[in-house]
């Protein structure tokens, strides 16, 4: 174990320590308090190499959430690999709420809330509110028909799978006969300014999928399409919410202050205090 944390850490690997019992966990199918359990225990032959072969894939800079195949989010853990971007904590927010929102329109009207998870990715943010809120009808979408593979996946080991219904398509497409239907959209489109593209970390620039990051232009061109065109899905009274980088939420809160039909606009923050979700009321 100390071998191979002080390799990671000579190879600028970030929490080298960490990532060494995670991969050793991995590999021995432990969790991290069994593993100190175990700590004593003898490694075999065929378990020193697949370990090794897992440091290897690390030192490649390939996430550690790609090699092991596990991400947490919101207390629960769902399958990732390179077909999906990695759910960051930060979109726990949109969870949280999408959750405060559907509780108050339960409240409002006696209706299960209709919910729309657009760009769903891994499928994090639709399987979430739907086991936190039993009673919601979740939509989710993505125009990557292997991202919607995953998702599935994670639904169905999450035990939503027949609560959500799956749709591939671009944007709006999948839902373009659903005008005025949803009471809460919720979104964490990509939104990585490309012309910072280059600069981001070997991790994320080389391994996670450029489609469900690229956000074009100062990262705006989906999050602008899809301020201009949410009302349309939206009923009245129904919520929006947008994930997005923090330097991105004055402009964001702008665009949706032009909208006719947006009231309630605001600004939310995440776990390190920085604007990083924008929503708004269907007026």
């Amino acid at each position: 174990m100390q071998v191979a944390s002080d390799y990671l850490k000579a190879q600028n690997i970030d929490s080298p320590r960490l990532t060494a019992e995670i991969l050793l966990s991995h590999q021995l199918k432990l969790d991290r308090i069994n593993l100190y359990l175990n700590f004593d225990k003898p490694l075999t032959q065929y378990e020193v190499s697949g370990f090794r072969s897992l440091v290897k894939r690390r030192i490649k800079r390939e996430p550690v959430q790609y090699i092991t195949g596990v991400q947490e989010f919101w207390s629960l853990k769902f399958r990732v690999d390179k077909r999906v971007l990695i759910p960051r904590s930060d979109s726990e927010i949109l969870v949280e709420k999408a959750i405060e929102k559907a509780a108050l329109f339960h409240k409002q009207t006696g209706l299960a809330p209709r919910i729309l998870d657009l760009a769903t990715g891994s499928g994090v943010l639709a399987i979430s509110i739907c086991r936190e809120i039993p009673d919601a009808m979740l939509w989710a979408t993505d125009i990557s028909k292997e991202a919607l593979d995953i998702a599935r996946y994670n639904a169905k080991a999450h035990g939503v799978y027949d609560r959500i219904r799956f749709i591939g398509g671009d944007l709006w497409t999948p839902v373009e006969k659903m005008k005025g239907f949803f009471d809460i959209i919720v979104t964490n489109p990509p939104y990585i300014a490309e012309e910072e593209y280059q600069s981001l970390q070997p991790e994320v620039l080389y391994w996670e999928p450029v489609i469900a990051l690229n956000g074009g232009r100062k990262g705006m061109v989906l999050i602008k399409k899809i301020i201009k065109y949410a009302c349309r899905y939206m009923k009245q009274g129904g919520w929006l919410m947008i994930e997005m980088a923090p330097a991105q939420s004055l402009h964001a809160t702008r665009l949706m202050e032009e909208h006719s039909s947006y009231t309630n606009i605001s600004r939310i923050k995440d776990y390190t205090q920085q604007y990083r979700i924008v929503m708004c009321q269907r007026s």
